[in-house]
């Protein structure tokens, strides 16, 4: 079983950090990776013509290995889980009367994307809301948005997660239900890639993106996509030198290609190759591989289980495990329990948690002990 891994960090020795979805921690070798990047520019001779498609090879394999993608052309390099949306934004096919289906509360690049299609092409956007239920909500949500599915729905954008409190979809049924009608299926993994396995041989989503400041373990302003045969001949929203055809050849630049890069690298963001941010997040990225997104879960599960259940014996809500990720997970509050007051008590005892909706978001990793969640239930006594 994976042991603590806080060695790895730099980590304040007094505070409690159970805040990966909002912002991991830097690796201290993610760090050390940044640095001679930085650096290595003092000397432009150094970075060479091929650099620039190196840099970018490397990290979509560590990418395509981690979600298990047979051809890494398939993976694409983004600043952010907006920039994948708005690709697929621009390559989905639909019309007046077809539908998007979210659930409640989702995370707003997976939201705006499709309300500008709204305006747009006449698209109805449909909300699928939680289960107003402690008992079965993840069960009774799950099966609320299978229901919603139908003929005229075009596409599923959904996480294997919700951001907010970590309650699991069952991307399996999803898609099979998706398939019958023809839909979409499109994930936004930003808060689960990484820490939770995921598969696209298994899930066979049209795209996924991610954004790589939070369970990717790398920095801000990076993160990775993938899109599928539906998108393999599809339009890029920026056209730059890089996702053209033979843009490895320098000197041949001056003659424009209309023909893109294979795959979904004509999804790239212009200049992918960044030469300090790219190879910190390949970086990360191998950790992450190396660690194994199922030992991360199992880990996580191993220091929360016992204060899990000491919560539910304080009257606080816990989704069930069957239906909530270990990594990340919702605290809903006792009746008559101010919330206000909850904040202040947990950041004057320094445990660094979010505020999600009406949960507290507790969102453990490997640098974290039993301890950590100790000081948890704690600061929840006293309030």
């Amino acid at each position: 079983m994976l042991q603590n891994q806080s060695h790895l960090f730099n980590l304040p020795q007094d505070i409690t950090y159970l805040n990966c979805g909002y912002m991991s921690p830097m690796l201290k070798s993610v760090a050390e990776v940044g640095v001679r990047a930085v650096y290595g520019k003092e000397d432009p001779t150094t970075i060479k013509p091929e650099d620039f498609f190196k840099n970018g090879e490397l990290l979509r394999a560590e990418f395509a290995k981690l979600i298990n993608v047979k051809n890494e052309n398939l993976c694409a390099i983004t600043p952010s889980a907006s920039y994948g949306m708005a690709n697929v934004a621009k390559n989905l096919q639909v019309e007046k009367g077809d539908n998007i289906i979210i659930p409640e509360g989702q995370f707003p690049s997976n939201v705006y994307a499709w309300k500008e299609l709204e305006k747009e092409k006449g698209v109805k956007l449909r909300i699928v809301n939680a289960p107003e239920t402690a008992e079965n909500r993840g069960k009774l949500w799950n099966e609320r948005i299978l229901e919603a599915i139908d003929s005229k729905t075009k596409m599923v954008a959904i996480g294997h997660i919700h951001w907010a409190d970590g309650t699991k979809f069952d991307l399996k049924k999803i898609r099979e239900r998706s398939r019958e009608v023809g839909a979409l299926l499109v994930i936004d993994g930003t808060q689960s890639i990484g820490a939770l396995p995921f598969d696209v041989q298994e899930f066979q989503p049209d795209a996924v993106v991610a954004s790589g400041y939070k369970w990717l373990m790398g920095p801000y302003a990076t993160g990775m996509a993938y899109f599928g045969e539906y998108f393999q001949n599809g339009k890029p929203i920026e056209n730059n030198w890089m996702n053209r055809l033979d843009s490895q050849n320098f000197a041949n630049l001056v003659n424009y290609q209309d023909e893109y890069q294979p795959g979904a690298i004509r999804y790239e963001v212009g200049e992918s190759a960044n030469f300090i941010l790219t190879p910190m997040l390949t970086e990360s990225l191998r950790q992450v591989n190396a660690w194994g997104p199922a030992n991360i879960q199992a880990y996580c599960k191993s220091i929360a289980h016992e204060a899990q259940q000491a919560l539910a014996k304080m009257g606080f809500q816990v989704e069930s495990a069957d239906y909530r990720s270990e990594h990340l997970f919702g605290i809903r509050l006792p009746k008559g329990l101010d919330l206000e007051m909850v904040k202040n008590r947990l950041a004057a005892d320094k445990v660094f948690v979010s505020v999600r909706g009406n949960s507290i978001r507790v969102s453990p990793h490997v640098y974290n002990t039993k301890e950590d969640f100790g000081c948890l239930l704690h600061s929840l006594k006293q309030v």
